[in-house]
C-alpha cells in the first residue's frame, strides 16, 4: 500500500511536469496566490472576460497540490452554509439566490471541461445518503425537510429500504435520501486540465514559488516580488501558513483510502451501478465514490487538527486513521474485504469560525480572498473563482450581490482553546455515534453539544 505521495489521484495519472518558478521581480494586473481550483478558476474567468489582462498565479508546490488534488471528487452544487442563520442576516430570497447559483456550478464545470477538452472522468450521478440506525433515519427526514425548505425539493427523493438496497447494498440499510444533479470527478485530472486551460489563455503559472507575505500592491515570494493592484488569496486550507492569518481559517485534516480494482463478481454483490456519491448519516460521517476503473474510495476525518494550525505536508495519514477508514470500507462494503488497499493519503481543508465559505475583495486595498469550503469545495470553488473575477474587474453582477460576498467572520480562538475545541467536538461526535448505534437509540445530544462548541451547528 502506498501512503501519502500527495494522493491516489496523482498515482492514477502520474505526477505533473513542474512549471518554471518566478525568475525575477515582475508585475501583473492581477496576482493570485495559490494554484488550486479557486485560483485557477479565477484566472480562467479573468482571461476569458479580458484576454489582454496580465494574470499571474503563484504556487509553492504545483497546481492542484492541495485539496484540489486530494479531495473525494464530489461535484455537488451545494456547499457549507447555515441557511436559516444567514436568512436572518440578509433575507430568505438572498439565500435562495445562493442555492440556485451553487446548483448551476455542476453544469458550468461540465461545460468548461467539454469546451476545453478536459477529461476528468466526469459522470453525472446522484448523492445517495444511507441511514443504518433509527437515529440516522430521523436525520434523513430532517435533511429532506431542509432541502424542501430551501428550494431544493425538486432534487430529492426519499427511498425505502428496498429502493435503497436496489441501488447500493449497504448492510443494515433502513432507508436513503437521493439528491440529483451531481457528478463524480477525478480531482487531479480536473486540476491539471484547468491549469492547462488557463495557461493556454495566457495565464502565467509559477510553480515552486512560495509566497512569504503580501500587502496591498505587492506579493513577496522566495524567488522575487510581484507588483499588482489586485491580489487574490486562494490558499484554502493553507491560509494559516501566511503571516497574519494563523487564526482565520482552521486547517482541518481529511483522509482517504482506495481499494484495488474490484472484479465484476464483487460489484454484483455491492450494486452501485449508478456510481452515486455515497455517504452515511453518522455524526463523524464518511464519503465514498466508485472510481472510473472500479475501485472504492473512502474518506473521513483523520487526526482532525494539529496544534497551532500546523499542516502535515507529507500527505501521510497515521496508522489509526488508515485502520478506521478500512473498518468503514468493510462495514459498508463487506464484499470488498478480501481485496487490498492500494493507497492512503490525507490533506487539509479550510474551516472558518462559523463553518461557512466566503469570497470578497476590498476595493480600497485591492486584496481579495475566497475559501473556507469546509470540505465541499469542488463546486463552491467554481462559483468563488467566477465571483472573484467579477470583483477583480470591478463588475456589479448577480454573483457579486450574493450574501457570501465580503462577509467577514471572527477569528478562531488562540491556542490551546482551538485545539481543545476541535478535538473535543470530534470526540463528542465519536461518542454520539457509539450511543446512536445502540438498539432503539435516538439522536444523541452529544453531537449537538459538539456542533455548538465550535459554531458548526
Amino acid at each position: 500500500m502506498k501512503i501519502g505521495d500527495v494522493s491516489f489521484w496523482y498515482a492514477d495519472i502520474g505526477m505533473p511536469r513542474r512549471r518554471a518558478g518566478l525568475e525575477s521581480d515582475t508585475s501583473a494586473d492581477v496576482a493570485i496566490i495559490g494554484a488550486g481550483y479557486t485560483g485557477l478558476w479565477a484566472a480562467y474567468y479573468l482571461k476569458k472576460a479580458k484576454p489582454d489582462l496580465n494574470v499571474i498565479v503563484l504556487e509553492k508546490e504545483f497546481a492542484g497540490f492541495g485539496a484540489s488534488g486530494r479531495n473525494g471528487g464530489w461535484l455537488m452544487g451545494t456547499f457549507a452554509w447555515n441557511h436559516a442563520r444567514y436568512a436572518k442576516l440578509t433575507s430568505r430570497e438572498a439565500v435562495l439566490d445562493m442555492v440556485r447559483a451553487l446548483e448551476g456550478t455542476v453544469e458550468e464545470v461540465i461545460a468548461v471541461c467539454d469546451a476545453e477538452g478536459i477529461d476528468a472522468d466526469i459522470r453525472r450521478t446522484d448523492e445517495l445518503s444511507v441511514a443504518t440506525h433509527p437515529a440516522h433515519m430521523l436525520r434523513l427526514k430532517e435533511a429532506a425537510a431542509h432541502h424542501r425548505e430551501w428550494g431544493e425539493g425538486h432534487r430529492i427523493r426519499e427511498l425505502s429500504r428496498e429502493e435503497t438496497l436496489a441501488r447500493l447494498n449497504i448492510p443494515g440499510a433502513l432507508g436513503g435520501l437521493s439528491v440529483n444533479g451531481m457528478a463524480r470527478v477525478q480531482p487531479a485530472k480536473l486540476a491539471r486540465g484547468l491549469a492547462d486551460a488557463a495557461e493556454r489563455l495566457g495565464v502565467r503559472i509559477c510553480e515552486g514559488t512560495e509566497v512569504l507575505d503580501y500587502a496591498p500592491g505587492l506579493v513577496t515570494t522566495a524567488r522575487g516580488k510581484v507588483k499588482a493592484p489586485i491580489i487574490l488569496r486562494a490558499t484554502e486550507g493553507f491560509t494559516a501558513t501566511l503571516p497574519g492569518h494563523k487564526r482565520e481559517w482552521l486547517p482541518v485534516n481529511s483522509a482517504q483510502i482506495v481499494t484495488a480494482p474490484l472484479p465484476s463478481e464483487v460489484w454484483e454483490k455491492i450494486g452501485w451501478q449508478g456510481h452515486e456519491l455515497f455517504h452515511d448519516f453518522l455524526n463523524s460521517y464518511c464519503y465514498c465514490q466508485r472510481t472510473r476503473e472500479g475501485r472504492i474510495a473512502v474518506g473521513a476525518r483523520g487526526v482532525p487538527y494539529l496544534y497551532g494550525s500546523s499542516i502535515d505536508r507529507s500527505g501521510e495519514p497515521d496508522a489509526h486513521t488508515i485502520a478506521t477508514l478500512t473498518a468503514i470500507l468493510h462495514r459498508y462494503f463487506p464484499a470488498a474485504a478480501d481485496y487490498p488497499i492500494d493507497h492512503a493519503w490525507c490533506g487539509v481543508i479550510g474551516v472558518p469560525r462559523d463553518w461557512c465559505a466566503t469570497v470578497g475583495l476590498d476595493p480600497k486595498t485591492g486584496l481579495g480572498w475566497a475559501g473556507g469550503y469546509v470540505g465541499v469545495g469542488v463546486s463552491t470553488s467554481n462559483l468563488a473563482g467566477k465571483t472573484l473575477a467579477d470583483l477583480a474587474l470591478g463588475r456589479q453582477t448577480e454573483l457579486t450581490d450574493l450574501p457570501w460576498v465580503n462577509r467577514r467572520v471572527r477569528q478562531w480562538e488562540p491556542e490551546p482553546l482551538r485545539w481543545l475545541g476541535v478535538r473535543t467536538m470530534y470526540k463528542l461526535f465519536e461518542w454520539a455515534d457509539q450511543r446512536e448505534m445502540r438498539p432503539g437509540a435516538g439522536p444523541s445530544k452529544l453531537a449537538a453539544l459538539g456542533n455548538w462548541l465550535t459554531g458548526r451547528g
